[in-house]
């Protein structure tokens, strides 16, 4: 994260969002797929990640070893959307509202402690349950553990989206600043659709 300043000299903290060239790789219509979608792409793909299937797709795009990243966008086609064309940034502007997608780090299988923020038991005397579950249910009656209890499990990479404003829009550097905080870890990737 970073901070700027706007004109009356309050600072505001951003993330510095890099942008690659996204390229239209398929259009998906009514009449053959069963619905109006446009699937973009970007990136060149290593020639060892690379397979016949993948070159094939996206050598009309213009990738000759396919796509790292592909997008699936439904909506209604815009009239003037061809294969290969480019999309630029210029859409977004300073000011703007976007809803921003990404996926939250992952933090694997994780406890009832750093998961659900349990306080756990007692840290002296001889205890050996300090960061355990504790108990989860009741007696033979009702017999099961309610649904939704909160245990021990897969923790983050949750698909995550918010609401959040574009502070400036650097293209010639490919570059959007955004207000706050963004969902993931370093180099992953974030969609942003214009509210």
């Amino acid at each position: 994260m970073s901070s700027v300043y706007d004109e009356n000299g309050k600072r505001i903290p951003v993330t510095v969002l890099k942008y690659d060239t996204l390229v239209v790789s398929q259009i998906k219509s009514e009449k053959k797929e069963g619905y109006q979608a446009v699937q973009v792409a970007s990136a060149e793909r290593n020639l060892a990640a690379s397979n016949k299937a993948c070159e094939g797709h996206f050598k009309k795009s213009g990738f000759q070893r396919g796509a790292k990243w592909s997008k699936e966008i439904r909506q209604t086609l815009p009239d003037g959307v061809s294969v290969g064309q480019k999309v630029s940034i210029s859409s977004l502007a300073k000011g703007d509202t976007v809803k921003m997608t990404g996926r939250s780090k992952g933090r694997g299988f994780s406890g009832v402690v750093k998961r659900w923020g349990f306080a756990g038991g007692p840290a002296s005397h001889g205890s050996r349950f300090q960061r355990g579950t504790g108990s989860i249910g009741q007696c033979t009656f009702p017999g099961r553990v309610m649904k939704g209890r909160k245990m021990p499990g897969r923790y983050g990479f949750d698909t995550m989206t918010r609401n959040t404003q574009v502070v400036d829009v650097l293209p010639e550097k490919n570059a959007i600043l955004i207000k706050g905080a963004v969902p993931g870890a370093v180099n992953s990737l974030i969609q942003l659709m214009k509210v």
